[in-house]
């Protein structure tokens, strides 16, 4: 029976989690796999339900954190050497920067027979300065040197890390998509549609924006802030809009509302309606986006972004950055409207174009449902990777 040991940066929400939960889940029976991750950040909600949903018992390791600590990293290191030592993988499988830095080095270290890497994003703009840049480029590269195998989860990330950042040859990377069980985004519409627009006292006649996702800079909230006050600013209609998340820009954004003249609330605090929400993160993304018309993002960059692909599955378009992975997630001009990650302008049009249009928010209800169902499957994922690891062992 192959074995398999994967390992996480973090159990945090989002695309990483899933993908190592559902691979460790539904791999074929054949395999035995082992999963290791590093803890969630304090501003961070845990993702520990969605193993728990799955019946996954990880092991974590405090030590393996996101900032970039000599002791900490090392400690980490050491206690997946010795995991390493004890499972015997014949593969290590990592997922993300600080895992994929850590574990490989510890694989190659062991001897482990194939290493594979999933980049899920990457760092190789709108980080770090271009020196910080330029050493984990070079790092990368050494590890790419060594791994069995690179996955990218677009063909966008594969060019770019084969072509624009240089990191591995094209032929040893395989492009895997994400995958979900996007089920539960069709079932109860209506019932969670009414749940969540009765908590957060939104009228029939009001449209509802929402925006997913860790409150940090790399997540650009200042686009869509400025974008939606040139929005309340020009249209007729009753808009509201709710970023669900938290992070260390928390305090910015409000900051920055306040400056624009955006009525605020802050739902955990006290609730009132208001042009702009900040709700916190909330376990049940599925009753957001039954609650809402319309599902935003503003990221300078990105691999492929859970939030999108769980809006279309919900049946709600997309405005978004066109940045990283979006082109392979979103269908420009049919399940949602796409503008550049510096144009304020014509994201707010954007905006506004889907808020007036109740016919172009209704075409796109319909498109986003037929394009994700198959193309982010996690039966699809599964069947994608049981592939790449029977190339590998064999």
């Amino acid at each position: 029976m192959p074995k398999i040991l994967r390992i996480i940066n973090r159990f945090n929400i989002g695309g990483p989690t899933y993908n190592a939960a559902y691979l460790t889940k539904y791999l074929p029976s054949d395999y035995e796999t082992l999963l290791i991750g590093g803890d969630n950040e304090e501003s961070e909600d845990s993702s520990q339900h969605i193993l728990e949903d799955l019946g996954i018992n990880p092991t974590i390791l405090p030590e393996m954190q996101r900032a970039i600590k000599f002791g900490n990293d090392y400690a980490a290191y050491k206690k997946i050497k010795e995991i390493i030592t004890e499972f015997k993988p014949d593969i290590v499988h990592t997922h993300a920067s600080k895992a994929g830095t850590l574990g490989r080095m510890a694989a190659f270290s062991a001897k482990v027979p194939a290493v594979v890497h999933t980049f899920h994003g990457h760092v190789f703009h709108s980080y770090f300065n271009k020196a910080k840049t330029t050493i984990f480029k070079r790092i990368e590269r050494k590890l790419a040197e060594k791994s069995s195998a690179i996955v990218a989860i677009s063909d966008i990330q594969k060019y770019e890390l084969g072509v624009i950042h240089k990191i591995a040859p094209l032929d040893k990377i395989t492009v895997i998509p994400l995958g979900f069980d996007l089920a539960r985004f069709q079932e109860n519409l209506d019932l969670k549609r009414i749940q969540f627009r009765r908590e957060y006292e939104i009228a029939d006649d009001e449209i509802a924006i929402g925006i997913i996702g860790r409150l940090v800079p790399i997540k650009n909230h200042e686009l869509f802030l400025r974008a939606l006050k040139s929005v309340l600013d020009r249209t007729t209609k009753k808009v509201r809009a709710f970023i669900v998340g938290d992070g260390e820009s928390r305090d910015d954004i409000i900051a920055l509302a306040n400056e624009l003249g955006i009525d605020i609330c802050q739902s955990t605090i006290q609730l009132k309606k208001a042009p702009l929400t900040l709700t916190s993160w909330i376990k049940n993304i599925d009753i957001v986006n039954a609650g809402v018309d319309i599902i935003a993002l503003s990221s300078l960059n990105e691999g492929t972004p859970v939030s999108l692909i769980e809006a279309q599955a919900a049946n709600n378009p997309i405005v978004s950055t066109n940045v990283g992975g979006i082109e392979n997630v979103v269908l420009q001009n049919k399940t949602g409207l796409l503008s550049d990650v510096t144009d304020v302008y014509s994201y707010a049009n954007n905006l506004l174009r889907l808020i007036e249009d109740d016919a172009l928010r209704n075409k796109m209800k319909i498109e986003g449902w037929n394009h994700v169902k198959n193309k982010f499957s996690h039966t699809r994922l599964v069947n994608d990777m049981h592939n790449l690891y029977s190339k590998l062992l064999s």
